[in-house]
């Protein structure tokens, strides 16, 4: 019964993707992924966290039927190994869940089946597969029809009229290579497998720090004092630093576009890596025994203040990014840095309860990958180049044109409606004219599984 399932998803998988861009039919292959998981994982899908992780997936698969974005696709493929690779073990980090997915949807077919032989260091079947039975029932009998309609049609001329009316040619043998893929695909995935040692050891490892056997005292008062010293510079640096930034802030209104150039592009990025080395040089002082120090009250307060300052510093460049937006539009860059500067957030926010509760770091890369996946699915809900476009038209005191059409076709049917609503120079509205045309053409050839929510709202003009 499960075979028949396999095979009849394979024939849908074919049939919504053999020779079609994406469009719906990603979405009812969420879908279908989900239905053929269920039905092989039943135990699986009473776990709150697999029914989380199951609507996060089917969520970008919607959000790519309403938005066709790169960031949508790219959502759904980190969402489908993740969901996998939960199925495998829900107790594993997600970072575990990724591999053990992506190792499921490769290989999860051949684990099953086979083995490798350590001694004779070969690939072994885990069943006895009779192939000679095999070759008989379908190799011999075909053999002996194709022999027996040779000479039955050579004896009847009628018999031999009719085997040459028989035509074959609607049978597409890619399309059916297509299916036998997809039939590889969810053989793979129905019942997800588990990478080891890499699971076993992750579900051994918690989140805790302990003391070592080398613990020192002399060694820790050293440790602890380089730490005091060290921290409580950097925290009077950083104090500096936030005055004369907040100063630039305040008492520069109205800026040109160089100055706000030079800030954003190279003082950001810099300001973001000094952000990064900042967490690194904690990671390094609460390494080990010196969280378990008794005298390490000071530095750890020193501690708490610096991680308290560079979050105060990261306010800082997301308001120097909002003044730059605010002035010259919104891009794919700009957001980039608001999305960045979330993820550092974290990343300190992190940090600090890692040196309150003593927690070592797999902690972190626990909780900040999965913040990673979670900040990537909610920004694939969106649809960034109509709201890029209406906020730049809207909002913005100048702007990019030329930015805005190049852009997808997400902003097509906004960008002709400012078009015809504001003035333009010829020129531009030429181009925004030949993009809307070359849309609307490839909406109306798209098939059915090509299908977009923009498909119907051109039904509706």
């Amino acid at each position: 019964m499960k075979k028949i399932i396999l095979f009849i998803a394979a024939l849908i998988f074919s049939t919504l993707f053999y020779g079609k861009s994406i469009g719906l039919n990603l979405s009812l292959f969420s879908i279908l992924t989900l239905v053929i998981l269920i039905i092989n994982n039943k135990e699986n899908f009473k776990i709150k966290r697999t029914l989380i992780y199951s609507a996060m997936y089917l969520a970008t698969g919607i959000a790519v039927f309403f938005h066709d974005s790169t960031l949508a696709i790219i959502a759904n493929i980190v969402s489908f190994f993740t969901l996998i690779g939960l199925l495998s073990e829900h107790k594993a980090s997600i970072y575990v869940n990724w591999l053990n997915g992506l190792y499921t949807t490769i290989a999860g077919f051949f684990h099953r089946n086979y083995t490798v032989n350590e001694a004779t260091q070969t690939v072994e079947s885990k069943k006895e597969i009779d192939y000679l039975h095999i070759v008989k029932i379908v190799i011999i009998p075909a053999a002996i029809v194709i022999v027996f309609i040779g000479l039955y049609q050579n004896g009847n001329p009628i018999f031999n009229e009719l085997i040459e009316k028989i035509d074959f040619s609607f049978i597409n043998i890619q399309w059916l290579l297509f299916a036998g893929l997809g039939y590889y695909l969810f053989a793979n995935i129905h019942k997800p497998i588990e990478v080891e040692p890499a699971t076993s050891q992750d579900l051994k490892t918690g989140n805790l720090l302990f003391k070592t056997k080398d613990f020192s005292i002399p060694v820790l008062k050293q440790e602890n004092q380089l730490g005091i010293i060290l921290i409580a510079l950097l925290n009077v640096l950083i104090v500096i630093f936030l005055i004369t930034d907040i100063t630039f802030i305040i008492t520069n209104e109205e800026v040109r576009g160089s100055v706000f150039s030079n800030q954003v592009h190279s003082g950001i990025n810099a300001l973001i890596a000094s952000i990064v080395i900042a967490i690194i040089i904690l990671l390094y002082v609460f390494r080990g025994n010196l969280n378990f120090y008794k005298e390490n009250k000071t530095v750890k307060y020193l501690a708490f203040t610096w991680i308290i300052l560079n979050a105060i510093l990261v306010l800082s460049i997301a308001v120097k990014n909002s003044q730059y937006i605010y002035y010259f539009g919104l891009t794919y860059k700009r957001i980039g840095v608001l999305v960045y500067l979330i993820l550092t957030l974290t990343g300190l926010i992190t940090t600090l309860i890692k040196i309150d509760k003593t927690k070592n770091i797999w902690y972190l890369f626990r909780s900040n990958t999965k913040a990673a996946f979670v900040v990537l699915v909610i920004a694939a809900m969106v649809n960034w180049d109509y709201h890029i476009t209406n906020y730049n038209f809207n909002y913005a005191k100048s702007m990019d044109i030329n930015y805005l059409i190049d852009l997808s076709d997400n902003n097509t049917f906004l960008l002709k409606k400012n078009s015809e609503s504001k003035t333009l120079n010829t020129d531009i509205q030429k181009r925004i004219q030949i993009k809307y045309e070359n849309y609307c053409i490839e909406l109306y050839t798209n098939s059915w599984q090509e299908l977009q929510y923009n498909n119907f709202k051109l039904k509706l003009k």
